[in-house]
């Protein structure tokens, strides 16, 4: 259901009551994010080897003649030879810019989701790319090149990759998270479950703005809800916190008209912005994803 600020229980103690209630002021106008200050920002992307509290680009060993890269970022808190939960995030679409000033590029190296949900400490983040169809570079529109926009090349990175980077950093492969910004939100179904062994990677989703199936005319091969129906049966009992600036109605709808029963969380962000930056913002919205990720980290079931 819409969440009312009204009903929340989410107490304000990991930020001022000053910047609660200027949250709650602004909620009804359905603010931008410029109204909340951030209290996280991006590490620089570094070049080098991975490191504790470092972000760099990097390419799985099997795509090391290609220009195919993702980025990577171990927590500040990371030690060889313990283990850590995961969180994949994909990015929106590239050149995208409206009205509010936000843009969105493409790139995995612009994407914030994860840190915003981690705060830099107790998770590895993983920013996965989208290939072309022949699979040697990255792309910024949607997956493969148009008009087939191929998804082959994209989960064949991502099931070599999520396996290596779990292997090699001491991620826990039983509690991988996948997430996703408007084009990767998307992408957290049509790439997530798109067959059974992809989807075997993750224990839980968080797509924001835009779901799979609610739109059928983006322009991309199986966009339709019968095709995004079948890829939704893999979800199994699994848990999705959703997110959406304005409403999360048009998704709630398809989702209640498509008969599956699921764990499913809806959330607005309270923002006007087509943008993840408001996960580096401190709101209740925020503080709700991390308790949500805590419990299903706890059991499986939030």
């Amino acid at each position: 259901h819409a969440w009312s600020p009204k009903k929340s229980t989410v107490s304000p103690s990991s930020a001022s009551s000053d910047m609660y209630r200027l949250f709650y002021n602004c909620w009804y106008f359905n603010a931008d994010i410029s109204s909340i200050p951030a209290d996280l920002e991006l590490p620089t992307l570094a070049s080098g080897k991975p490191a504790a509290g470092k972000r760099v680009k990097q390419t799985q060993p099997r795509w090391k003649d290609s220009q195919v890269y993702h980025v990577l970022y171990l927590p500040g808190d990371w030690k060889e030879g313990e283990t850590y939960p995961v969180i994949v995030e994909y990015a929106g679409n590239g050149y995208y810019r409206n009205k509010f000033g936000d843009i969105s590029t493409g790139h995995p190296e612009k994407s914030k989701m994860g840190y915003g949900i981690s705060g830099g400490k107790g998770f590895i983040w993983l920013c996965l790319p989208y290939l072309s169809n022949d699979g040697k570079r990255n792309v910024t529109k949607w997956w493969g090149d148009r008009p087939t926009y191929n998804p082959k090349p994209t989960l064949d990175y991502a099931k070599a990759t999520v396996p290596w980077v779990c292997k090699k950093y001491g991620g826990d492969p039983d509690k991988v998270f996948l997430c996703g910004f408007s084009r990767g939100a998307i992408a957290c179904n049509f790439i997530g479950l798109h067959d059974d062994e992809i989807a075997g990677l993750w224990c839980a989703f968080l797509p924001y703005s835009h779901y799979d199936g609610v739109i059928e005319r983006w322009g991309y091969p199986e966009a339709d809800r019968r095709s995004a129906l079948a890829r939704l049966r893999r979800l199994g009992n699994r848990p999705q916190f959703i997110t959406q600036e304005g409403s999360t109605a048009k998704t709630q709808a398809w989702l209640a008209q498509s008969g599956i029963k699921a764990n499913l969380t809806f959330r607005e962000t309270g923002f006007r912005n087509h943008n993840d930056a408001w996960l580096l913002r401190p709101t209740p919205v925020r503080m709700e994803i991390r308790t949500w990720v805590k419990e299903v980290l706890k059991d499986g079931n939030p």
